[in-house]
């Protein structure tokens, strides 16, 4: 394949900033892509830079190696981009200008075969593709809702896990209603007043820790085949040593056994995140005390990064991790990623990020790579719905 043509511009994310969006052109084939960006992000992660610098690396550096070059494969393109940008972290062209042509590379490849974008992905990596459970994200907290750091610091954020999520089991043409039927009947519990938080998620206060969790128990108890999953992005939380957590302070021991309180009362089965990034041991420990009744999932801790992943695995840390393409920059990356935590028995989820567009690349990978879920946001934002009609999309393809 011959890159006849590749321009970046700018287009706005969920949170009205701006992101870059990349179209790639061969012959009379052409694809487009859009990347998100976090708002709580590892410090592992690869780097995002101003979507003006990054538009401008494209159309410039980028366009000047890629226009009238020929690329044989996906992996090809994106070994030829990890060399030109030349750093461990994406940080001279930015994660964000090499993902949007990686993944607009995978695109005209899948076209080029003349098939779906998520046969495309497994091929790519030789997975057996499968309907990824729906982590549907119902309650927005921490700096999904609170942008300043200071409230934590002060006390807490005033429902203080980022996202509070229900687990819905089957395949996604049954699994999407049974999501939306909650998350409706959600909606009908908490006040009318209530607003949205930047994933889609209903945002409301609640004075004690427990609050939440008492009234997702309802919504399981109601919904077959559902649990409650967090993604407690503890990071946020950590402050001086510490996690305050609604003007409380708990020691590493202390929320350990808050989260089996949690498990233990209210049926939660996933945290995500559940200590400060660099806190391995703290991870290894509470991986080991919940032998598999719980899931124990790296976000930042692992930041979808093949060695830090590996690390996490010879260190016993989690049984799960997060993959969200955007975190390492290149879809080759990615894929790597999921086949190390996979290979060695971990459950991969994959993500959407906080500020999103309308790309729905992160269902087909889900789906393409066979991963255990995916966390496409909540049921009150356009850009996370595309990504779960895409999801049925795919179902509708794949029979």
């Amino acid at each position: 394949m011959i890159i006849d043509r590749i321009v970046a511009k700018s287009i706005p994310n969920t949170r009205g900033r701006q992101t870059i969006e990349t179209a790639l052109t061969a012959g009379y084939l052409s694809a487009t892509a859009s990347v998100p960006s976090g708002k709580s992000t590892g410090e592992h992660e690869a780097v995002e830079l101003d979507a003006a610098t990054a538009i401008e690396n494209v159309n410039g550096e980028i366009a000047r190696a890629f226009i009238g070059r020929e690329f044989s494969s996906p992996d090809e393109l994106d070994n030829f981009l990890i060399k030109l940008d030349g750093t461990q972290n994406k940080s001279r062209l930015g994660a964000n200008a090499i993902l949007s042509a990686s993944i607009a590379a995978q695109r005209l490849f899948a076209l080029q075969e003349n098939i779906p974008l998520w046969k495309s992905i497994a091929a790519r990596g030789g997975f057996t593709a499968t309907a990824p459970r729906l982590f549907v994200n119902v309650m927005n907290g921490g700096v999904h809702v609170a942008p300043s750091e200071a409230l934590a610091k002060e006390g807490g954020f005033k429902l203080p896990f980022q996202e509070y999520m229900l687990v819905v089991e089957g395949k996604t043409s049954i699994a999407l209603p049974v999501a939306q039927k909650a998350f409706d009947g959600l909606g009908e519990m908490l006040d009318s007043e209530t607003p949205m938080g930047d994933e889609g998620g209903y945002a409301p206060t609640f004075d004690t820790l427990e609050r939440p969790f008492e009234i997702l128990a309802e919504l399981v108890k109601e919904f077959p085949n559902t649990s409650i999953a967090i993604d407690a992005a503890a990071s946020q939380l950590f402050h001086e040593g510490a996690y305050n957590i609604l003007g409380k302070v708990y020691s590493a021991d202390d929320l350990a056994k808050t989260y089996a309180n949690l498990a233990g009362h209210f049926g939660v089965r996933s945290i995500e995140d559940p200590f400060d990034e660099n806190a391995a041991d703290d991870f290894a420990r509470l991986t080991a005390a919940v032998n598999e009744r719980l899931l124990i999932v790296g976000d930042d801790f692992t930041c979808s990064n093949p060695k830090l992943i590996s690390d996490a695995i010879n260190n016993k840390a989690v049984n799960a991790v997060i993959i969200k393409p955007n975190q390492i920059g290149t879809v080759s990356e990615a894929i790597e990623s999921v086949k190390i935590a996979q290979s060695a028995g971990l459950k991969v989820i994959a993500s959407h990020r906080s500020g999103e567009t309308d790309d729905t690349f992160i269902s087909d990978f889900a789906y393409g790579v066979g991963a255990y879920g995916i966390k496409a946001g909540g049921l009150g934002q356009k850009e996370r719905l595309e990504k779960y009609s895409r999801l049925l999309a795919i179902e509708r393809e794949a029979e």
